[in-house]
Parts: structure tokens; C-alpha cells; sequence
């Protein structure tokens, strides 16, 4: 069941990063989307990471996770747009990296004992926030001058290393405590916030306009109903 899940919601980025090179992806529909993931990823955030996560450990250092994962990801978004030069899409792929590993981490612990409803929410709910976010990515780094190889490279090779950090939580974080867990978790957590504030709802609203706004709102009720399968 394990491998079936991180495969399924790893795989969403290597569909979502085929279908913005060679799909018609126009900029209305890519803006669209990427705001119904941000309404997905605003519910991850909140009810999957960091609110769960503050009443299992201490709410001081939970809430110190959250600023931390917010603060690595400026600093690391700022480096590859304004030091290395990664503009249209880098920004996306940094922000689905860097926090999909503590996710994915906490997915593969959660995954242990269980059920299939709450293994469709935990799946859906990331599934439906890595393929638009992974479409809109890709098609940027082409347009700005990436090849198609190199961009496939590069987002079939993020879908492996949060594959891997899945199965590794799975096997090797079981036994570690709440507490750690919980930290994982808000870092997690601070860095969907920021990419949101910074990557996912500005890139939203350029494409798509107001229409941003409706596209979140649906996102969110997605994900709540995921979510909601869980109970």
C-alpha cells in the first residue's frame, strides 16, 4: 500500500511537468490551476502539518519550525532566482522540493496502520496540489529556455527524491517520537506558507486574474473533502 501511494502522488509530477511541455496548457487554464493547488496546499498546511503537529509537542518549537522552514525557503528561492539564475519554473521546483521532503517524510510515517480512507485523503490531498504546481513549473523553464530533456531530467528526478524520502520516513522514522515528528511537520508546514505567499497565488493571479481567487476557493473545498474522509 505504501509504495502503491508514493508512487501515485510522485507521479503526479512527472505527468504534471509532461502535460505543461507538451500539453495545451494555456495561461488562463496553468493559472487556474496552480491556484486550485495553493486552495489544496493552504489545507495541507494548516490541518495536515502544522496544526496536529502543535498539539503533540510543544507549541513554542512548533511555531519556531514554522518560521524556520518559511525562512530556508526564501533564502533558498532567493538564491536560485537571483543568484543561479533559475527563473520560470525553478522557483516552483525549489518550492515542491525543498518542502515535499519533510511531507513526504511524515506521509510514509503516516502511512503505517493506515486505513483506506485515510490513505485516499492522505494521496488525494497531494496529488492534487503536485500536478498543476508541476505543469505550471515545467512550462516555464521551457519558456524560458530550458529544453525539454533537461526539464524532464530535472522534475522526474525531484518525483524520485520525495519517492525516497516517503519510503524512508515509512521504514526508518517509525520509531521516532511525536515530538520530532511535529517539527518535521511545521517546517513542512512554513514552507507551503511561503512558497504560497511568494510562488504559488502571485504566479495564480498573473495568469489567471480574479478568476485566481474562485480557483482557490475550490481548491480548499477539495481538499477539506479529502480531508474530511479521513474521520
Amino acid at each position: 500500500m505504501t509504495i502503491i501511494v508514493v508512487l501515485v502522488v510522485s507521479f503526479a509530477l512527472i505527468l504534471g511537468a509532461v502535460w505543461g511541455i507538451y500539453g495545451n496548457l494555456s495561461d488562463k487554464l496553468e493559472g487556474f490551476l496552480v491556484a486550485l493547488a495553493g486552495g489544496a496546499l493552504i489545507v495541507s498546511a494548516v490541518i495536515e502539518l502544522i496544526d496536529p503537529a502543535t498539539k503533540e509537542a510543544s507549541l513554542t518549537l512548533a511555531l519556531v519550525s514554522v518560521f524556520v522552514g518559511a525562512s530556508v525557503f526564501v533564502l533558498l528561492d532567493y538564491l536560485v532566482k537571483k543568484k543561479w539564475g533559475a527563473k520560470g519554473g525553478g522557483g516552483l521546483l525549489a518550492a515542491i522540493t525543498l518542502d515535499g521532503i519533510p511531507e513526504n517524510l511524515a506521509l510514509g510515517v503516516a502511512l503505517i496502520g493506515a486505513g483506506p480512507m485515510e490513505v485516499a485523503a492522505l494521496a488525494g490531498s497531494i496529488f492534487l496540489s503536485n500536478l498543476p504546481e508541476a505543469a505550471g513549473g515545467a512550462k516555464g523553464m521551457v519558456e524560458n529556455g530550458r529544453s525539454t530533456k533537461n526539464v524532464l531530467i530535472l522534475w522526474t528526478g525531484t518525483a524520485f527524491i520525495l519517492a525516497l524520502a516517503a519510503v524512508l520516513g515509512n521504514y526508518f522514522l517509525a520509531e521516532v517520537s511525536n515530538d520530532i515528528l511535529s517539527y518535521i511537520r511545521c517546517f513542512a508546514g512554513g514552507a507551503v506558507v511561503a512558497s504560497l505567499a511568494t510562488e504559488v497565488f502571485p504566479k495564480a493571479f498573473k495568469k489567471d486574474d480574479y478568476f485566481a481567487g474562485i480557483a482557490t476557493a475550490l481548491g480548499l473545498i477539495l481538499a477539506f473533502l479529502l480531508n474530511s474522509l479521513k474521520k
